[in-house]
């Protein structure tokens, strides 16, 4: 896997956990093709074996693919709010990355969660609501937070509201990891092109791999 195509799975991995988040906020509930698990054990991934193995499979972020291409390219798809998440999550992340004791902090808090799932066998669940926790406490107070829009009905409810703060922090994880591989804000102007072809790519290669197994 090329540096393009890493760059561009941990983008589509931003893009489905904001729409995501946009989803839960508006719906209350999440259809099953957000992947939500997988999008939140990418938190717990410490030492994959591959690069795509952080999501599970590159196939659980089709969804992330596509709404990237929508905000990417030349359509009438882009939807302003799955966009003004991503664009925050990204501030988020270049912010805590240039405070160190803060991200030293979210990095043991992810790594006692990490411990409580694997040594204790805490359940998923469990897991997924510390995640919010560590959310509010390490990037809440970085500065002004992101504001969330949705129906009041569901952003008042607790459940909700975990989830929502669960799947920001799996966008800040994998917009870390964007930067790791060397994602640039530049890249969206000077490289859109280029990161367009590698999304195309991916899908074509899981459409390929759907019907050569049916």
């Amino acid at each position: 896997m090329n540096e393009w195509q890493q760059r561009v799975i941990a983008l589509a991995a931003i893009a489905q956990s904001a729409a995501a988040v946009k989803n839960l906020a508006r719906q209350g509930k999440l259809d099953p093709s957000f992947q939500r698990n997988a999008l939140l054990d990418s938190v717990l991934v410490q030492n994959p074996d591959a690069f795509a193995a952080i999501y599970g499979d590159v196939k659980n972020l089709r969804v992330g693919l596509r709404v990237l291409l929508d905000q990417l390219g030349a359509t009438r798809n882009k939807d302003i709010e799955t966009t003004r998440y991503m664009v925050g999550v990204l501030a988020l992340a270049r912010r805590i990355q240039r405070q160190p004791a803060a991200f030293a902090k979210l990095g043991e808090r992810i790594e006692q969660l990490h411990r409580q799932h694997t040594q204790f066998q805490f359940d998923k669940e469990t897991i997924y609501t510390g995640m919010a926790s560590v959310y509010s406490d390490c990037i809440s107070p970085l500065g002004r937070p992101l504001q969330i829009h949705g129906k009041p009905d569901y952003l008042q409810q607790q459940p909700v509201q975990n989830q929502i703060r669960a799947l920001l922090l799996a966008a800040i994880r994998s917009a870390v990891l964007w930067r790791q591989v060397g994602g640039k804000r530049r890249h969206f102007i000077f490289s859109r092109q280029r990161m367009i072809a590698t999304a195309h790519d991916l899908l074509r290669v899981l459409s390929s791999q759907s019907e050569s197994s049916e």
